[in-house]
C-alpha cells in the first residue's frame, strides 16, 4: 500500500477531455505531479492555464518516436512516472454491421495504438514505482456488444486484453524478482463516461491506497 501522493508523477494520456480535467484536479489536490499529454496544443494550453501546477505536453500518442520523446521530456523534468490513466478515446458507430466502416474502425483503433505505445514506453517506470497504477477506461459494450457498435466493442475488447497482459507482466516481474507486487493494471468500464468524470478521478486515486495484489488485473464497473 501507499500513503501520500506527494512526489508521485501521474501521466494522463489524452487527458484534455472533461474526464482528464477532473482527474488532473483530483490528483493535483492530492499532491501529485500531473502531466497531461494530448495532440491538440490549444486544448493542452487551455487546460494548463486553468490548472496550476499541471504540466502540459503536446504529443501524438499514436506515433512511436513521439511517445519516446515524450518519455524523455517527462523523465528530464519530473523523473519516472508512477501511474498512467489512459483517456484516448471516442465513439463512432451505428447502422448495424453494414454501417461499420473501415474509416470508423481506424479512428477507433487509434486509442489502442496509443495504449500500446504509451504502456510499453513507461512500463519500466510503473513496475519500478513503489505504487505503480495503470488504468484504462473501457466500456460495458465489451460484455454485451451490439451490431451497431461492433467496431467500438472490438477495439475496447482488444484494449482490455492488452491491459490484462500488462497486469500479467507486472505480476511476473515481481515474482521473478522475489519481490511483493507493487504495480497494478486496472480496467474501468462505463456505459457512458459523461457524468462519471469525478467518479473516475476518485476511483483512480483510490487505487493508490489499495494493495496492488488486490487490484491488479481487475475490472471495475463505474456505472453501477
Amino acid at each position: 500500500m501507499t500513503g501520500s501522493m506527494s512526489g508521485r508523477t501521474i501521466l494522463l494520456a489524452g487527458g484534455t477531455s472533461m474526464a482528464g480535467r477532473a482527474a488532473a484536479q483530483t490528483l493535483l489536490d492530492a499532491g501529485a505531479h500531473v502531466v497531461v499529454a494530448g495532440h491538440d496544443p490549444e486544448k493542452t494550453d487551455v487546460l494548463a492555464g486553468s490548472l496550476a501546477g499541471m504540466v502540459a505536453e503536446v504529443c501524438d500518442l499514436t506515433n512511436e518516436a513521439g511517445v519516446a520523446a515524450l518519455a524523455e521530456r517527462v523523465h528530464d523534468r519530473l523523473g519516472p512516472v508512477d501511474g498512467i490513466l489512459h483517456l484516448v478515446g471516442g465513439w463512432r458507430g451505428g447502422g448495424g454491421l453494414a454501417g461499420q466502416t473501415d474509416d470508423d474502425f481506424r479512428f477507433l483503433e487509434s486509442s489502442l495504438t496509443a495504449l500500446r505505445l504509451v504502456s510499453r514506453e513507461f512500463d519500466a517506470d510503473v513496475r519500478a514505482s513503489t505504487a505503480g497504477r495503470e488504468a484504462i477506461v473501457s466500456s460495458t459494450a465489451v460484455a454485451r456488444p451490439l451490431a451497431g457498435g461492433a467496431n467500438y466493442a472490438a477495439v475496447k475488447a482488444a484494449s482490455e486484453a492488452w491491459m490484462r497482459a500488462v497486469a500479467q507482466g507486472f505480476a511476473k516481474a515481481a515474482r521473478d524478482a522475489g519481490e511483493p507486487l507493487r504495480a497494478a493494471s486496472v480496467i474501468f468500464r462505463v456505459k457512458a463516461l459523461a457524468g462519471l468524470e469525478e467518479t473516475l478521478a476518485d476511483t483512480y486515486l483510490g487505487l493508490f491506497s489499495q494493495d496492488a495484489a488486490a487490484v491488479n488485473d481487475t475490472v471495475i464497473d463505474l456505472s453501477t
